[in-house]
């Protein structure tokens, strides 16, 4: 039995200590958000070519260039990743019930690097858009699953911090993907930032197979669950044997049954199994009212930033006439995203780190930060503006911390990477994805765009009202529920089985 559990439970490999853990982790983060960066810049996304009525045709630059594509394409090209990554990673986050968690990230490396590689080798709009979506599948192994691992290796007292430095790489890999596409795309072509990109990821994702799989908190491991369906099945079919003939099999009839494959009818069973057992987890969601609380809230949160970051530089322009808003706002929003992160983290662990004290830095931080913006629009000086809007945004992006601390705390470890995967795709669908058109037909209607920011920014209030009513819920820290002495039992329990079997195969032999 020892060397079954032994077996089932491969130690961690020699090198690996939690914060290597963190560290590849950000790196692997970061590496995303410089392609989101790097096809947005001017240097891989480029320009389409014009004619002038008078003068000579010039000639388009990067993607747009290239393939001729009219804004319209240029804009499905950018957010065709999010078709992927919204689709795939519920997907992931069940298949982690049934598949360990570390290889899972390992094959989504990998599509992730293959596709990258083929958006250097594409030949047309529909070429790069498929690649573009099959990016976002990859991506979508990681979101679900790295934040977990992050959480489970964490010291207690800085579980937020290690959050918070996670989700710095957000802002750090955009703003690094501006700075690296404008270089490689203006020395040497924009498919070049691609095939870097691909490079820069192929060693993450071989790691991810070549490593001992690191276990999750609240998975047994793959392999003992492979054991327990065998021996159960097979345990099954010996009583039903037995039951037939009048007696006790031996131990050969036992191997032999046992080794036979599964039917067609099985797949099926199984298959229907894992989508019931899907279906359940999202309406545990669902039913949980401070993770419904801690979304919405990051909803109307979401919904603010990404209308920001599309349509900030516009707004600077044309309220404060800023000749260079794109650098401006990118500088701003890089200084302040990265420290006002890492601050929110830090601050909730000197807090203690618990889901009402969570709640609290959300609600006191978004409406901190939404009263500073708001102002910030309210003034004609250029600098009073920026100063105030730097505070506000330091306030804002304190958030990112807590609000992914509550989706790993407020559901047991089984649930925790199904608990980001619906977040993620939350705050896209009903967040960022609708915030930029609305807020476009906004500004056609009232044609004025500080009264276009004010309204939009108003949304942080709600989202701040959300979040204070979390304060209130009665909440519970499930981190521990499912413990490891639960794993270590199912496991016993499975490799116990065998020991007993050939035991009383044993009895039978003797006269």
């Amino acid at each position: 039995m020892q060397r079954i559990s032994n077996a089932l439970s491969p130690p961690n490999p020699s090198w690996f200590t939690p914060k290597r853990l963190l560290v590849i982790f950000c790196v692997v983060n970061l590496l995303n958000y410089v392609d989101r960066g790097a096809i947005a810049s001017n240097g891989v996304n480029g320009s389409r070519g014009t004619c002038s009525k008078t003068g000579p045709c010039t000639s388009g630059t990067g993607i747009q260039g290239d393939f001729n594509l009219n804004n319209f394409e240029d804009g499905v090209i950018s957010s065709a990743f999010m078709v992927g990554l919204l689709v795939a990673s519920p997907i992931f986050a069940s298949l982690a019930k049934s598949i360990n968690p570390f290889r899972l990230i390992g094959v989504g490396l990998s599509v992730w690097t293959f596709a990258t590689a083929g958006c250097g080798f594409s030949f047309d709009f529909w070429s790069i858009t498929i690649c573009r979506m099959l990016v976002g599948v990859g991506e979508a192994s990681f979101i679900s699953l790295a934040a977990p691992f992050i959480d489970d290796n964490a010291p207690v007292a800085q579980k937020t911090a290690w959050l918070a430095i996670f989700y710095m790489c957000i802002p750090a890999g955009v703003a690094l993907g501006y700075v690296y596409g404008g270089l490689v795309g203006g020395y040497f072509n924009w498919r070049f930032a691609f095939f870097g990109e691909a490079i820069l990821m192929l060693p993450f994702a071989v790691l991810g197979f070549v490593m001992k799989p690191l276990q999750l908190k609240g998975f047994s491991p793959a392999e003992s669950k492979i054991v327990l369906t065998e021996i159960e099945a097979a345990a099954s079919k010996l009583k039903d044997d037995s039951t037939g003939k009048g007696g006790i099999p031996s131990v050969k009839d036992f191997i032999d049954q046992s080794s036979e494959g599964p039917s067609k009818l099985k797949c099926v069973c199984v298959n229907l199994d894992q989508l019931s057992r899907f279906l359940k987890d999202i309406k545990v969601l669902l039913l949980e009212r401070v993770y419904v609380v801690n979304v919405l809230g990051y909803i109307a949160y979401n919904f603010v930033i990404g209308a920001y970051s599309y349509w900030g530089p516009k707004a600077g322009y044309n309220i404060y006439h800023m000749s260079n808003a794109d650098l401006i706002f990118g500088g701003l929003t890089i200084v302040c995203g990265v420290f006002g992160t890492v601050m929110g983290g830090y601050v909730l662990d000197k807090m203690t780190s618990t889901i009402p004290n969570a709640f609290k830095l959300l609600s006191v931080a978004t409406f901190l930060g939404a009263m500073f913006c708001f102002s910030a629009f309210c003034f004609k000086s250029l600098y009073v503006f920026l100063a105030l809007f730097a505070i506000g945004e330091l306030l804002v992006f304190a958030t990112q911390g807590p609000v992914n601390y509550i989706c790993l705390h407020c559901v047991k470890p089984s649930m925790r990477p199904l608990s980001m995967a619906m977040s993620t795709v939350s705050i896209h669908i009903f967040g960022d994805v609708p915030s930029s058109p609305l807020v476009g037909v906004l500004q056609d209607y009232v044609n004025n765009w500080r009264e276009t920011a004010l309204i939009l920014t108003s949304v942080l209030f709600l989202a701040a009202g959300i979040w204070f009513i979390g304060i209130f819920l009665e909440s519970v820290d499930r981190f521990n529920e499912d413990s490891e002495h639960d794993r270590v039992t199912t496991v016993d329990r499975a490799a116990s089985t065998t020991p007993l079997l050939e035991e009383r195969a044993e009895t039978c032999r003797e006269p």
